[in-house]
């Protein structure tokens, strides 16, 4: 795994010169090792040059900048990066993470950076279900979902019986290559958070679009091994960007100005 440098991008310059007079933690050019796992989009994810982009990326920039520190980051899967977090492997760790109390017992979260809701996201001339109710009530269709994440337990519980090894779930490792499947007709449904389902659907030029009322409601946050001294420092950070419409601007770029130029 190659660790890269994360520099503050231009965009922010002028929030970050007004976050210095907020008298925010200073870590004196700490290096942070941040986690992720580029797999989802327009979170984190490698562009077309093979680049490493996306919210979060542009977010710890400026955390770091307001912080004065630096970040080296690391790649790892999803199913193991909560384990390899606890056990102080990695500073942070950053994937759209789900705030949630069994996750709680064995890393610490931020604050929430995002909030968010499940949203179904169908092919544009799916006919056959209009909301969860009617998708689970033909057992023909198919959800994809990426084991232990919030999708996939909105898929089990919310939408289907709530047994973990339903068939009916399709289990794929990343995001992407569930909402491949989706495209191509091998499953029927795919979830995602709000922000990013529009993003997607405004991406798809026609392809997909949203069906049904929102599923619940979620918090995502940056997680740290128990324990760590980071948390109040990036709190701080994460509210001072919340304050001066910093975090606003980028959902704008990400969530509106990038799926449009897709």
């Amino acid at each position: 795994m190659t660790a890269v440098r994360l520099l503050a991008s231009a965009a922010f310059a002028l929030a970050g010169t007004a976050a210095a007079a907020q008298d925010l933690p200073d870590l004196g050019g700490r290096e942070i090792t941040v986690v992720t796992e580029n797999a989802y989009p327009p979170l984190q994810f490698m562009d077309a040059d093979g680049n490493a982009v996306g919210w979060e990326y542009d977010a710890m920039a400026e955390i770091a900048e307001r912080l004065n520190a630096t970040v080296a980051y690391e790649n790892i899967s999803w199913d193991a990066m909560i384990p390899a977090v606890s056990e102080w492997q990695f500073d942070l760790g950053m994937t759209g993470i789900t705030i949630r109390d069994d996750r709680k017992e064995v890393v610490d979260f931020s604050a929430p950076y995002m909030t968010s809701q499940m949203l179904m996201i169908v092919r544009a001339d799916e006919q056959r279900f209009t909301d969860a109710a009617s998708f689970g009530a033909d057992p023909d269709l198919l959800v994809s979902a990426q084991p232990g994440t919030t999708p996939f337990y909105t898929a089990v519980y919310e939408i289907l019986d709530g047994d973990e090894a339903n068939s009916r779930v399709v289990k794929f490792e990343t995001f992407s290559a569930g909402l491949e499947a989706l495209r191509t007709g091998d499953v029927d449904l795919t979830l995602s958070d709000s922000a990013a389902a529009q993003a997607y659907v405004a991406a798809s030029d026609g392809a997909l679009k949203i069906v049904g009322e929102p599923l619940g409601t979620e918090e995502f946050g940056f997680i740290f091994p128990k324990g760590s001294d980071l948390v109040e420092p990036v709190n701080a950070a994460i509210e001072a960007m919340r304050a001066d419409g910093t975090l606003e601007a980028l959902n704008q770029k990400w969530f509106v100005d990038y799926a449009m130029g897709q």
